[in-house]
């Protein structure tokens, strides 16, 4: 009875690490597209941002929800690494995890830290300015100032590689763990290859888009 009751606590873990994954994979569709603009427009983009700035909806319930989702994915990744560390306490004497496994789904932990620890750097160059700028300073709204802000942050070379590191480890993250979710929410059904394949372009396109972004703001400007 113990073992039944622990068998669907990890489960149910699993299946919460995977809705908090694909809630933030949906999170990164939405990002990446708002971030793109700047590549094409910067009237537009500063439009976009300034929308999203200011936004009562965004700033006071989806943000709060998307902090919540980011930490909950983490703190859950931690803990199911744990568990699966704890289940077997004597390693194999042989284990040759490259014929077993994709170097993405044996290393999740560490693309996992490398992304968090960018996470921090992005609240430290957007997040903390943002707070600082509308609810501590308490200055009055520009709408023209987004592009300028953003292009700023790549003009130095360390910081643009360290990003553009950054998002190719958030591929390789993105390349197991989109097929991962679908799978742990039950997703076995005849489109399941489908979504497989869309899971596999969207870990390649959207860091390619990010790493893109970082780069044309880096040299043109």
């Amino acid at each position: 009875m113990a073992q039944s009751a622990q068998l669907n606590a990890s489960i149910l873990k699993k299946v919460a690490m995977a809705l908090s994954g694909i809630f933030l994979i949906t999170f990164l569709a939405l990002h990446v597209t708002l971030n793109f603009i700047s590549v094409l427009s910067e009237d537009v983009f500063n439009e976009a941002s300034h929308f999203m700035g200011y936004n009562p909806l965004i700033q006071y319930v989806m943000q709060p929800v998307l902090a919540f989702g980011v930490i909950f994915h983490f703190v859950m990744g931690f803990v199911l690494t744990a568990q699966n560390s704890a289940a077997r306490p004597i390693a194999y004497a042989k284990y040759n995890g490259a014929a077993n496994a994709s170097w993405s789904s044996r290393n999740m932990i560490i693309s996992g830290l490398v992304i968090l620890a960018f996470l921090g750097l992005h609240f430290y160059d957007f997040w903390f300015p943002e707070v600082s700028y509308k609810y501590i300073a308490g200055t009055a709204p520009d709408a023209t100032r987004y592009y300028g802000e953003l292009v700023h942050k790549f003009h130095s070379p360390v910081r643009t590689a360290l990003y553009c590191v950054s998002f190719i480890l958030l591929g390789f993250h993105l390349w197991h763990g989109f097929a991962s979710s679908l799978q742990s929410v039950g997703m076995h059904n005849k489109y399941s290859r489908f979504l497989a394949k869309v899971g596999y372009w969207f870990a390649v396109v959207v860091p390619a888009a990010f790493v893109i972004i970082a780069l044309f703001h880096h040299f043109n400007n």
